[in-house]
């Protein structure tokens, strides 16, 4: 048996090992990118990183690797990351400040080697990726307590960007404080949504504390962090950020609660992503007020047998009683039976938009 110095330097000089690699890989990310600048291509391309990561992951599982898939994914997107920002570091727009589940959905999706735009509002996340500011931008779409996040369904209905990733992050609620006590509690700040989340919790255990909305939960964490008399309802990364003290871990209502993350960009920056064989296409669309128009539209679906995830309504801004449906379908409008779906599809609508087509999240 190998003593713990002998192991060390065995680790030691697997280090070494990886160390070389990965200047080797650095060097050869550095001569992809000069290629690309000759051709005018973009330098951060989704369906080909995932597909590196789902080969990876693969090839973990069938030689009985130790590291699990999502380690594997964590260590090869900031791998992919580092070397990215060699060619070009992205700059990436997310509802701030610093310490919001967005930004934590940001660096998970990209990598830490980037260049963070801490936005505060979703409005202006879309404003600063539609405007050339940003190269892409990270915002929440749904919740699997709360549902929909209406603004960024509205946002994507008017703006010129589309979707080319996702990402769906396990969401732990905390309540954090400039005091490390429960005691005395007179105000709770965090995002509307979280608020709901907790609700349960807060009843249960602060029910005379004043329950206050802000723009984000780390906004809340902020303005805690100056009285001591709030808390907040946020991240650990956002106690961190702040210098607060985890008073309650975890309150969330719901112990699986997460949300889903749309990675979105100008079509003039990155193209729709091709296939990877794990895909989702978005639409958004409307039909005339009919007996019978709803059942119409999910018929190319069933005829093509294309599989639908995600259906959602909301009211359209002109018309009264008028709404917008919002589909997320699997697959790729590259295949025949996706393209015959939409094709028909597009025939029945009275508004028709492709709101990205993308790679599906691991999770």
């Amino acid at each position: 048996m190998k003593t713990l110095q002998e192991l060390r330097d065995a680790i030691d000089a697997l280090d070494t090992q990886i160390l070389s690699l990965l200047n080797a890989r650095a060097q050869c990310a550095n001569e992809v990118g000069e290629l690309k600048k000759r051709e005018g291509s973009a330098v951060f391309r989704p369906d080909r990183e995932a597909q590196v990561i789902n080969k990876l992951q693969t090839l973990n599982d069938t030689t009985a690797g130790l590291l699990k898939p999502h380690s594997i994914g964590n260590i090869w997107r900031e791998v992919m990351s580092a070397c990215r920002a060699l060619e070009a570091p992205q700059r990436i727009a997310y509802l701030g400040p610093a310490g919001t589940f967005s930004q934590q959905a940001a660096l998970s999706y990209f990598g830490t080697s980037i260049t963070e735009i801490a936005c505060p509002s979703i409005d202006e996340v879309f404003r600063s990726t539609a405007s050339g500011t940003a190269d892409f931008g990270v915002i929440p779409i749904e919740n699997s307590t709360e549902g929909v996040i209406a603004r960024s369904l509205d946002l994507l209905l008017q703006s010129p960007v589309h979707i080319i990733g996702e990402l769906s992050l396990l969401v732990r609620h905390h309540l954090l404080r400039q005091v490390n006590s429960r005691d005395g509690i007179k105000v709770v700040l965090a995002h509307p949504q979280a608020l709901a989340q907790c609700q349960e919790w807060l009843t249960k255990h602060l029910p005379h504390a004043e329950r206050r909305a802000v723009s984000s939960n780390a906004e809340g964490a902020r303005l805690a962090a100056e009285n001591p008399e709030w808390a907040a309802i946020a991240s650990e990364r956002a106690g961190s950020t702040y210098g607060l003290h985890n008073v309650a871990q975890a309150i969330q209502d719901d112990a699986h609660n997460r949300t889903r993350f749309a990675v979105i960009c100008l079509p003039t920056t990155l193209d729709a992503p091709t296939a990877t064989g794990r895909d989702c296409t978005s639409l958004a669309v409307s039909v005339t007020n009919r007996p019978g128009a709803l059942h119409d539209l999910l018929v190319p679906l069933k005829q093509h047998g294309v599989s639908m995830t995600r259906f959602e309504s909301r009211p359209a801004r002109q018309g009264q009683w008028e709404y917008i449906f919002f589909i997320d379908l699997v697959g790729h409008p590259s295949e025949s039976n996706m393209h015959a779906a939409l094709e028909d599809l597009k025939k029945l609508c009275a508004f028709y938009k492709v709101l990205g087509t993308y790679p599906q999240s691991e999770a």
